[in-house]
């Protein structure tokens, strides 16, 4: 098991740990985003979570949700369920301007191929 990617801590790219290094290396692992997206709406179970991800491991699962936890991303409701902090709801509007360029960049592509 690996710690968790947080800021201040050595990451890979960044022996200082700094912020945006720690955010890519955590974010970049796999199921990390998958699992943020799946809570933007609201609270889910694990059960839930890992059907609404294509049926991921359950070790891969607990491993990222325990890793989302201890960087302070979601949170354990008192019915168990996870939901996501105030601070990792604001990477949804961190993320936004990602999300237009990825579909800029998409038709972009569609174009390019068409010719």
């Amino acid at each position: 098991m690996t710690a968790t990617p947080v800021p201040g801590r050595s990451v890979r790219g960044s022996k200082a740990g700094r912020p945006l290094m720690a955010a890519l290396d955590l974010l970049g692992r796999r199921w990390a985003l998958r699992l943020l997206w799946e809570l933007r709406d609201g609270p889910l179970g694990a059960r839930a979570l890992r059907a609404c991800s294509d049926d991921m491991s359950s070790s891969v699962l607990y491993e990222r949700l325990r890793e989302l936890l201890e960087a302070g991303l979601i949170q354990q409701t008192d019915r168990r369920e996870y939901e996501l902090t105030t601070i990792g709801r604001a990477l949804g509007d961190a993320i936004e301007p990602l999300g237009k360029w990825a579909e800029h960049w998409s038709k972009a592509r569609q174009a390019s191929s068409r010719c």
